[in-house]
């Protein structure tokens, strides 16, 4: 007789062998990218370490949790070990490919921080950075992400070198910078990363990030790679209605009247399901030479059901007829 232990412990036998199975084909797709074997064998090691649970991640902690006798491994791996990182993330972004086959793709652009303590890391400056909560001293990327109902995964990142970094010629030399590693803003390294990921072959017809890219330049360019998008912008971003008049974002969505937000469910977190009130008005593209553009552009607001907090995002598609729902 089967007991519910038993089921369990086949479940988990089961699923072993497939994360096992599917991690090696990933690791087998970047084998050549890696100049020794013994580099390959510790990248392994190394991201089977992160994604444990643990409190800490760094070298020792990673190092203590996989049986090493030291962190030594993983620091040669990370400063000095030679390996083909870039050829590493396209052979990883072409597997995406293949995962994400069929599936509404949606590109999310986003940057994060990482403290750091001094200055000698490559872009480590006194900067803004939302996962240290405001202005620190840390080292920001950029990154891309392919998203889909039932996939997220990072295939494109970007260190932000900041303009004083770029412009010192001896800490380049002594940090390793490459020459054609100039400063570029996060609304620049954006489309370029797009570009690539549309170029690799992701079927994409969504871009979104926050704030930060927002600019027309890069709205007129993920329009022109024909991607929809919708990027948030601040409460007193201006947007111009039908009839010519400019207004606010939070004043001009003051027209939507109370029964006409919509709730809907965005997803799923750690106390239940989510679900946000969210209301559109049609507004005039401001980041096309012809104002006539084809599409439909919206401002949308999402509103918290309970702190009645409200975002703001500027949206467009090439497709979308003004009466089509633009959720689906």
């Amino acid at each position: 007789m089967t007991t519910y232990q038993d089921a369990v412990a086949v479940e988990a036998t089961i699923a072993e062998q497939a994360w096992g199975e599917a991690f090696g084909r990933v690791m087998a797709a970047v084998a050549d990218c890696f100049a020794r074997r013994e580099t390959r064998a510790t990248a392994a090691e190394l991201v089977e370490g992160l994604l444990l649970e643990l409190d800490t991640r760094n070298c020792w902690t990673l190092a203590q949790a996989l049986g090493h006798s030291g962190p030594h491994r993983l620091q040669h791996l990370l400063s000095r070990a030679r390996f083909d990182h870039e050829r590493a993330r396209k052979e990883i972004a072409r597997l995406v490919i293949d995962e994400v086959a069929g599936q509404d793709v949606v590109l999310v652009v986003d940057g994060t921080g990482d403290a750091k303590s001094s200055t000698d890391c490559v872009g480590a400056g006194r900067q803004y950075s939302g996962a240290i909560g405001g202005v620190g001293l840390c080292q920001v990327a950029v990154h891309l992400a392919v998203v889909t109902a039932s996939t997220k995964v990072i295939i494109d990142r970007a260190l932000y070198l900041p303009a004083d970094w770029a412009a010192d010629e001896e800490r380049r030399e002594v940090a390793g910078v490459p020459e054609e590693i100039v400063f570029a803003t996060k609304p620049q390294q954006a489309p370029a990363m797009v570009t690539d990921a549309l170029t690799t072959g992701i079927g994409a017809r969504w871009f979104t990030g926050d704030e930060v890219y927002c600019g027309r330049e890069l709205r007129r360019g993920i329009r022109a790679l024909g991607l929809g998008y919708a990027v948030g912008i601040a409460s007193t971003y201006q947007v111009t209605d039908g009839s010519g008049r400019r207004w606010e974002a939070r004043k001009l969505i003051n027209k939507v009247r109370p029964g006409q937000w919509m709730r809907r469910q965005t997803g799923h977190g750690t106390k239940g399901t989510l679900e946000y009130d969210w209301a559109w008005l049609d507004v005039r593209p401001d980041d096309a030479p012809d104002e006539n553009v084809a599409g439909t552009n919206v401002l949308v607001a999402r509103r918290h059901r309970y702190t009645g907090e409200v975002s703001f995002f500027r949206c467009w598609h090439p497709v979308m007829s003004r009466s089509a729902r633009w959720w689906k």
